[in-house]
Formats: C-alpha cells, structure tokens, sequence
C-alpha cells in the first residue's frame, strides 16, 4: 500500500491521531511519509491543522493541504460558506499520485466519514478513492453504536469497489466497558476485515518522542506494527 485513504465512522474519534500512529510506524522503518489533508474545515489561515497535528506527534513527514475553510463543517457546506471552491476527487487523486512519485507512503485524511460532500455534485472521499484506486483503512469507535457505523461504513466501501485492509480503534479507553471488550471481537465482523490497530485514548497528548516510540506497538503487523489488537497491549505511559 503506497497511498493509503483513512476515513473514520464519524467524526472527533481519532482519524487524526490513527493517522500520525500510522505515519510514526513507517516513519521509524525508515520509509518516507507523505500526508495529504484535501479539505481541512474548521481552523483559520494560520491555525495548525490535522496534517500538521501528524507531523508534529510522527516526526518528519510531507505534509499538503488542497482547501481550508474556516467553518467547521463539511467540506462541501464550508466552501460554499467561504466563496471558495470546493476540492474534487480529480484533484485529490491528482495530489495523491504526485506525492506517491516521491514517498514510499502517502496516507490521504478525509474528513468526517467516507460519505461526507466534497462539493455541490456529492463527491465524496469514496470518489477521490475510486479514482485513485486506493484502499481505506477505517477508524471507528470502541464503544456502544460502533458495529452499526463500522458495517454502513464496509457496506459503502463495497459499494464503490473499494478494499479495506481493516478498522483502527482511535480511541480505546484505558478502562474498556463490556461492549467494547465484546466490540473486539466483533468489529472485524462488521467491517469484514481485520482489525488493525488499538491507539490508546489520550495518545495525542504524549510527548512527540513518547508517541513515536509507543505507536508501532498499537498497530498490527499488517500496518507495519508489532501490536495484538487485543486490547491489552502497551500502555502509551510505558513508552516515557
């Protein structure tokens, strides 16, 4: 996997902070990394956004962002807000070959879930994808709802034609409750595909050395990582 798309089940559950897990792991293989944001909502011209949230936690990656737009909505709705142009699947897929030409790994973060408008004609990530012809690994929830989300999300990715090589937990609580024990177990399930990864809840939070050295021990070995995904692997304090 060369360009790799991350989407999540919704929003605010860790697609950026899996993502950094991501870029880390490869990043301490030795491989070149590059991060493509194609429509960062939400921050201001001079706020830091997620690309840049991964390069600081992964170390030193490529980073490029096509769009930003202030509002923190979608993609399409905040374009069309600013008076500014939406980005398409054809630039997204444009971008991403480019970038591939000269890292060994581009991983493309979408925004909010892999349905979500990039512009007025209902392009999603799924398209940018498509065209690319690029597998999407999806970060889903650990707890109560995550199986229903997980499955409409797979149901969507077959839809389009799209591979998943598997689901990312971003978030998994220190102190897991009965579902989301039983979750794992049953999210592969839901995704029919393996799950690939637990990143301990709070993990943005650690020192960016601290983070480095703990990541490939939450990811599974298919994404470069040495970890089990069964729930009880290192805690990100054991790395400090």
């Amino acid at each position: 996997m060369s360009v790799l798309f991350v989407t999540g089940t919704g929003t605010e559950i860790g697609k950026t902070i899996s993502t950094a897990a991501i870029a880390a792991t490869a990043l301490g293989q030795g491989r070149s990394v590059a991060v493509l944001k194609p429509a960062q909502t939400g921050v201001t011209p001079h706020e830091a956004g997620d690309a840049a949230e991964v390069e600081r936690l992964a170390g030193p990656v490529t980073t490029l962002e096509l769009a930003r737009y202030p509002d923190p909505l979608a993609p399409a709705t905040a374009a069309h807000r600013a008076g500014l142009p939406p980005v398409t699947p054809a630039e997204i897929a444009e971008a991403a070959a480019k970038l591939d030409a000269s890292h060994d790994l581009v991983l493309v973060e979408g925004a909010g879930g892999l349905l979500v408008r990039f512009d007025a004609e209902g392009n999603t990530l799924a398209d940018a994808a498509r065209l690319a012809g690029a597998p999407v690994v999806v970060v889903a929830q650990a707890g109560l709802g995550t199986l229903n989300a997980t499955a409409l999300t797979a149901l969507a990715l077959r839809t389009y034609g799209l591979e998943s090589p598997g689901v990312i937990v971003g978030s998994w609580p220190a102190v897991p409750d009965l579902a989301s024990r039983c979750n794992l177990a049953d999210l592969p399930t839901a995704a029919g595909a393996p799950l690939l990864g637990l990143v301990p809840e709070g993990s943005g939070a650690l020192p960016p050395h601290d983070f480095r050295a703990a990541a490939p021990g939450w990811l599974a070995p298919a994404l470069g990582g040495s970890g089990t995904c069964d729930g009880r692997g290192p805690d990100p304090a054991d790395a400090a």
